[in-house]
């Protein structure tokens, strides 16, 4: 099912919301495709009641379980009510939990559409704090809807027949970033941990380092099997935000090719900004698109500042 959500209205939405105007800033190839057309909103399944929504933002994944709804992360309000909607087409059960990934405004700007829907909204502890941080700069406080359940290493949870379990594997994308584990549909939505072929947000500010997120996505990789089928938060082809174990270990690739090409470039004598003047990746093509300026700096910073 497509549907279309107005340009004009998403400016009039944008404009309203500091918080996600800053968040856009990083994924503007999400919120502004295709300049002045239309962008349609994707519902669909996967497989064993589980599926994605995609609009804006970080993929929402969902679930319609026998005892209740579960989503995973909520985009910005408008999309978040579209996903809603179209939930309410499928069951009339409740909307047990929202989970989110991480605490950017692309994945939870949507929250508050829960609020008085969702009986718990469910993330790390460090998330939280994140969240608050960022609201409280933005003096957004009133648009959000907090994480009333947070865990550190991990959480679980059944949904019917369906299991869900969380995994935190330290500082990553973020210092707050976990996994969602649909185990019978074997599942995994792992939010900003994988960037699909595109040039992945590093936020530095909020704890993240890249030789953890590296050692993350091997984790990753070794705890699922080859019959997993993962969710990612952002991908190059907006077709392709779901994909394999092998496509986790080609963004950890990207990672370690990143830390290798700017630590040479380093030992070669090279300045900032003569680092910055490159337009890809040696030993990853791959990654493309906005914001390959990110990843250099980010490794900079990591490699001379710590």
């Amino acid at each position: 099912m497509v549907f279309y959500f107005h340009d004009m209205q998403r400016r009039k939405f944008i404009q309203n919301s500091a918080l996600a105007a800053a968040v856009l800033a990083f994924y503007k190839g999400d919120a502004f495709a295709n300049g002045n057309a239309l962008r349609a909103y994707q519902f669909k399944a996967l497989r064993n009641d589980v599926g994605i929504f995609t609009e804006q933002g970080g993929t929402i994944g969902w679930l319609n379980g026998s005892s209740g709804i579960v989503v995973v992360d909520s985009q910005f309000q408008p999309s978040a009510l579209h996903a809603i909607e179209e939930l309410k087409k499928l069951s009339d059960k409740p909307f047990k939990y929202l989970l989110n990934t991480h605490h950017h405004g692309d994945h939870t700007s949507g929250n508050i559409a829960f609020k008085g829907l969702a009986e718990h909204v469910v993330a790390h502890q460090n998330s939280l704090v994140n969240q608050k941080l960022a609201a409280e700069k933005a003096k957004s406080e009133d648009k959000q809807l907090y994480p009333d359940i947070t865990f550190g290493k991990g959480w679980k949870a059944p949904i019917g027949k369906e299991k869900i379990s969380s995994y935190y594997y330290g500082s990553a994308h973020t210092n707050g970033d976990v996994v969602y584990h649909f185990e019978n549909a074997n599942i995994v939505h792992v939010g900003d941990l994988v960037f699909n072929r595109r040039f992945p947000f590093i936020d530095q500010a909020n704890g993240a380092h890249i030789g953890n997120w590296i050692t993350a996505l091997d984790k990753i990789y070794n705890q699922f099997n080859k019959d997993t089928l993962f969710i990612f938060g952002h991908s190059l082809d907006p077709e392709k935000v779901t994909g394999d174990k092998e496509d986790v270990k080609a963004f950890k690739n990207y990672l370690q090719a990143l830390l290798t090409y700017v630590s040479g470039e380093i030992k070669a004598g090279k300045t900032k900004d003569e680092i910055l003047k490159a337009t890809t990746i040696p030993g990853a093509p791959e990654w493309k698109g906005d914001g390959i300026g990110r990843s250099l700096t980010a490794a900079y910073t990591e490699l001379t500042v710590g």
